[in-house]
């Protein structure tokens, strides 16, 4: 009779205390399957984090890394998750992931700790996809496949490159949190590449020459002591134009202002550097003018995580002309992007693995945010790792948009780089998602 093929068990996982891109422990997750192959994740870590992510676990033991220790979660892997597992079937990604849920058996994960959770998420994933042959962006596009339903084509992102960093990621900078360069006229991932790296390197030209000087901040941005975040935005558009590009053709602007960052009470916004205290209404005024004034194209959290009505009346005056990005207001979270659908609070969400925890929930967040015909991002965290698993999930599931940072420092780097080669290795079928990511907001020429 025929052969059936035996089943590939998880047979071993260890996890262990590494470190991330500030210099904090984090988890790393090694799972070793009964095939003998392996798969690897380190898990990353954000600063300016939304109220209903889900939690990761630190130690609070003063004596080690200042209470930053990640030792409880990994004797949670070692104690409580890897027992559950062996033996169970590395193919079925759900059925891990639903038992991850159900042992940790709180809503924020933080029993078990997200980052325990999503370090054996994401190395289960990509031991599946080591063992059965096929890339990790082959794997998560038939994982979105299986939830989705459809086939849509694998796409190279546009790189959203963070190249003035403010906010929580910057002392002394501008109040808005990052102000990106978006190449999207290009008709290659790689030549997309060029055009960000250049644009960096311009604006490093631009800032010297008024000696602001070239301080970068954690996602590898400049972070200049500007006066103004309107400063930022003419800094940028210089930098294009001296790179050789045509600002609002070539290169489009972005920001994420990170808006809960600047509200300590509802429906007020506190901008530190022009000392004044604004409504919700004063904010979207603003936008509405920048966006007349400027090629900028996306703006994530324009308004706080709980300012939902707000959101809304953002939405309806300026969701037409540009695409807003909710990040603390949905967290990637499922429940809370089916609520911003039916009331379409915004019409674009920013998707992080490790504010949802597990690689399944975080499919299920895409697949909600493509059926409704919003944008996707795809995005690191400040904290970051060597981890590239980020770029292949942009690719595996077309979201046509990742945020990875700067084009510099290597935690950053490793996406674009992973980018570059899955470029390469999809050769004729490399499509580069460009100007149709943005159709709908793009000027009628």
């Amino acid at each position: 009779g025929a052969q059936t093929q035996p089943m590939t068990t998880i047979s071993d996982i260890r996890a262990r205390e590494v470190l991330d891109s500030r210099g904090n422990p984090t988890v790393e997750v090694n799972i070793g399957l009964s095939d003998g192959s392996w798969g690897r994740a380190l898990v990353p870590s954000g600063a300016s984090t939304g109220a209903n992510e889900a939690v990761e676990l630190r130690d609070g033991d003063p004596n080690r890394f200042h209470g930053r220790g990640v030792l409880k979660a990994v004797a949670n892997v070692h104690n409580k998750i890897a027992p559950a597992l062996f033996g169970k079937s590395v193919m079925d990604q759900r059925a891990i992931d639903d038992l991850l849920i159900e042992l940790d058996g709180t809503h924020n994960k933080s029993k078990l700790g997200a980052n325990a959770i999503l370090g054996v998420s994401l190395a289960a994933a990509r031991a599946a996809s080591t063992s059965s042959g096929q890339s990790l962006y082959e794997h998560f596009h038939s994982l979105h496949q299986d939830v989705s339903g459809n086939d849509e084509p694998m796409t190279l992102p546009v790189p959203m490159f963070n190249i003035i960093n403010g906010g929580r990621h910057a002392e002394n900078s501008t109040d808005f949190q990052e102000f990106m360069v978006l190449p999207l006229g290009f008709d290659t991932f790689r030549r997309a590449m060029q055009a960000g790296v250049e644009v960096y390197h311009s604006l490093m030209t631009g800032l010297r020459n008024r000696a602001l000087g070239t301080n970068v901040g954690d996602e590898g941005g400049f972070a200049p002591p500007v006066t103004t975040n309107r400063q930022a935005v003419e800094l940028i558009i210089e930098a294009i134009e001296r790179a050789g590009y045509t600002p609002g053709e070539h290169c489009f602007l972005a920001m994420d202002v990170a808006a809960s960052e600047l509200s300590s009470r509802p429906r007020r916004y506190t901008l530190p550097q022009r000392e004044t205290s604004l409504s919700s209404e004063d904010l979207v005024d603003i936008y509405d003018a920048w966006i007349g004034d400027y090629p900028i194209i996306s703006i994530e959290d324009g308004l706080a995580e709980d300012d939902w009505n707000s959101w809304d009346m953002m939405t309806r005056r300026l969701g037409s002309r540009v695409q807003l990005v909710g990040d603390d207001i949905y967290t990637t979270n499922p429940r809370l992007i089916t609520q911003g659908i039916e009331r379409s609070t915004s019409n674009a969400v920013l998707v992080k693995l490790n504010q949802i925890g597990t690689v399944s929930e975080t499919l299920d967040a895409i697949r909600l945010t493509r059926e409704a015909g919003w944008g996707t991002v795809i995005s690191h965290r400040s904290g970051e790792t060597e981890d590239s698993s980020i770029a292949d999930l942009a690719v595996g599931v077309g979201a046509g948009q990742i945020k990875a940072g700067a084009p510099v420092r290597g935690e950053r780097t490793a996406k674009y780089n992973r980018l570059l080669l899955i470029e390469e290795q999809l050769g004729a079928d490399a499509r580069y998602a460009g100007p149709e990511a943005y159709d709908k907001y793009l000027p009628r020429t």
